[in-house]
């Protein structure tokens, strides 16, 4: 099974399972992962997907063997493939709940651009992040969306043409990743954020998910406005009625 898939306290765990293969994307993972995220999403009683590989790594892109094989592919088969790991990333900026990104190991090429699709990325010290694609006539392309959005375009375009391949540290200097935790900590630091998580109400971070990404590429004017119809939206749901109800018992 290319995809590890269980819920548990209203966590959805999607591991990759090709730990031989450093869970490198092949087809049949991507279908898999596609998966996934469409049953978490439709699962009213998960509140946070959690994103792992498998073994000692992450993810570390595409699966270049598979790549080889379709290299007298044509157009249309290539653009098939590429759209396929792109739907991959609209599905989770799309998706209903936050996705947090686990990385050990290496997340590299296509796996990087993974991890950074995720909300919130968390590292080990020792995890490595780079967009090596360069190095062999490739480019990083549908994930250059994502790290341009998380990084300066200086650090962006840097990272994509010299195909350098950075440490936990760096990645959390430059805005790549939200925390990094020491290698033995790192289940236990994972597991406790992921449940501080899971503990806040849905609705409230299910909105504000979905407005911060609404808002790329608005005017000023425009985000406020949608900032105005979500708040109106937060204020009528049961999670904002309870909270209100009990701040005001507290005071």
């Amino acid at each position: 099974m290319p995809i590890l898939y269980s819920v548990e306290s209203g966590v959805a765990r999607i591991t990759l399972n090709r730990p031989k293969k450093r869970n490198a994307l092949s087809p049949e993972l991507i279908a898999a992962l596609s998966e996934a995220l469409a049953q978490s999403a439709r699962d009213g009683s998960v509140r946070v997907a959690l994103l792992a590989g498998a073994g000692q790594d992450f993810c570390s892109g595409a699966d270049l063997a598979a790549l080889d094989r379709t290299a007298e592919a044509g157009v249309f088969d290539h653009l098939d493939a590429a759209r396929a790991i792109a739907e991959v990333f609209l599905a989770m900026r799309r998706h209903p709940r936050p996705i947090v990104a686990a990385v050990r190991g290496r997340a590299l090429a296509g796996g990087c651009g993974l991890a950074t699709a995720c909300d919130l990325i968390l590292a080990s010290e020792s995890a490595l992040f780079g967009y090596p694609e360069v190095k062999i006539g490739f480019i990083p392309a549908m994930v250059m969306a994502i790290l341009r959005r998380s990084v300066g375009e200086k650090r962006a375009f840097e990272l994509i043409t010299s195909g350098e391949v950075i440490s936990a540290a760096e990645a959390q200097a430059a805005g790549m990743i939200n925390r990094v935790y020491p290698d033995a900590e790192f289940d236990r630091s994972v597991e406790a954020y992921v449940a501080a998580l899971a503990a806040k109400p849905a609705s409230a971070v299910g909105l504000a998910k979905n407005l911060l990404y609404h808002m790329d590429g608005m005017t000023f004017e425009s985000a406020l406005e949608a900032g105005v119809h979500a708040n109106a939206l937060a204020r009528m749901t049961e999670d904002a009625k309870r909270g209100i109800e009990r701040f005001v018992k507290k005071a």
